[in-house]
């Protein structure tokens, strides 16, 4: 009942208070970065969601588009800029996934969605992390982040996937906006700055 019918109202309510409580931050972000990054200010990639439909996350840019004498991109920390540092640290490149969150793509709370690749190397138990629309933040997210193992970060999806409840998702939230508030751990909420997945775990 919760997750078919309250958490969908809940998303709605608290994602719309949250863009229009952010919105001056918002605008200001996306003029800024579009100097920065010749007027796109937007990073777009696909990444699987409910049951592994693939839809296309909407966060702020933080990286240039720099490359080496074959034209390949340049390795992530040669290509993140000063503002960009910044607008990870506070977690600002977060803000735009509420827009995913309006449209259904996300929830505000869930397992974090990761890169479609990784789709193939899950366990059977794994896989169930699917079963729920991805979160711009999650239980693992408050959990330890940076410090804690895959194994451990799947577990808590999964822990996470069996006990959702209001009262869950409203502590997971606050714990967020704390840790943010605090600039403690942010790092893990940009995949980017995780070891990548290679299936043993």
């Amino acid at each position: 009942m919760y997750n078919k019918v309250v958490k969908k109202i809940f998303d709605l309510i608290f994602a719309l208070s949250f863009l229009i409580l952010l919105s001056p931050i918002l605008i200001l972000t996306s003029i800024l970065l579009s100097f920065e990054h010749k007027g796109n200010p937007f990073f777009i990639q696909l990444r699987p969601g409910y049951r592994e439909n693939l839809f296309s996350i909407i966060k702020f840019k933080t990286m240039n588009d720099d490359t080496n004498d074959e034209g390949e991109l340049l390795k992530d920390e040669f290509r993140l800029t000063s503002m960009g540092k910044f607008i990870r640290n506070s977690s600002l490149d977060e803000i735009p996934q509420l827009i995913n969150v309006l449209k259904g793509d996300m929830s505000l709370v869930g397992p974090r969605p990761l890169l479609p690749e990784y789709l193939s190397l899950y366990k059977k138990n794994q896989k169930k992390r699917h079963d729920v629309k991805p979160g711009i933040t999650g239980l693992a997210q408050v959990s330890g982040r940076n410090a804690i193992s895959w194994r451990e970060k799947f577990q808590l999806d999964m822990n996470y996937v069996n006990r959702q409840s209001f009262l869950l998702d409203l502590k997971i939230i606050i714990k967020t906006i704390a840790k943010v508030l605090q600039s403690k751990g942010i790092n893990d909420i940009n995949e980017n700055s995780i070891e990548p997945f290679n299936g043993e775990n």
